[in-house]
């Protein structure tokens, strides 16, 4: 990271935090309005600080892993406790690992459903080489066009 991004006096814009992040300016106003970010003002201008900058990755960081934002809130609070950050890491390993488990709960549950769905295709295709065999291209060709659909979904995600 560009050492300016981290200058205590560096500020920024909501716009230049938009673009960075990908994010909306609502979605900074409705953080700031559940008091995750507390901007300067300057005027009718909010002004974002190094210390704003840093909650908003955090906070974007806990979004993707699932945490909801009173415990992303919960977390980001415990930083102002002077013991060097150690109730906030113990408190952050806490919910990592619970959404860990989370989410290999999660994908035991997908591998299943996968397994199951790969089952039914297997049958319907016996019964659709017993009984209609001429309708098993127009099903592989379709299972085609739905995997060009979800490598294009997959693609645009990264």
């Amino acid at each position: 990271m560009p050492l300016d991004l981290r200058r205590p006096e560096r500020t920024f814009t909501i716009r230049q935090l938009c673009i960075e992040f990908k994010v909306t300016p609502r979605a900074l106003r409705f953080y700031e309005d559940k008091g995750l970010l507390s901007p300067a003002r300057e005027g009718m201008n909010r002004v974002y600080n190094h210390r704003d900058r840093a909650r908003l990755i955090l906070i974007l960081r806990g979004k993707r892993v699932g945490l909801s934002l009173s415990e992303i809130r919960e977390i980001l609070d415990l930083y102002r406790l002077d013991d060097g950050g150690a109730t906030q890491m113990a408190k952050s390993l806490k919910k990592f690992r619970e959404r860990i488990a989370a989410f290999e709960a999660q994908r035991e549950d997908v591998d299943l459903a996968i397994k199951l769905l790969r089952d039914g295709c297997t049958h319907f295709e016996e019964q659709l080489a017993r009984v209609r065999p001429d309708l098993l291209p127009q099903a592989a060709d379709y299972d085609n066009v739905l995997r060009a659909r979800l490598d294009g979904v997959h693609e645009m995600a990264k």
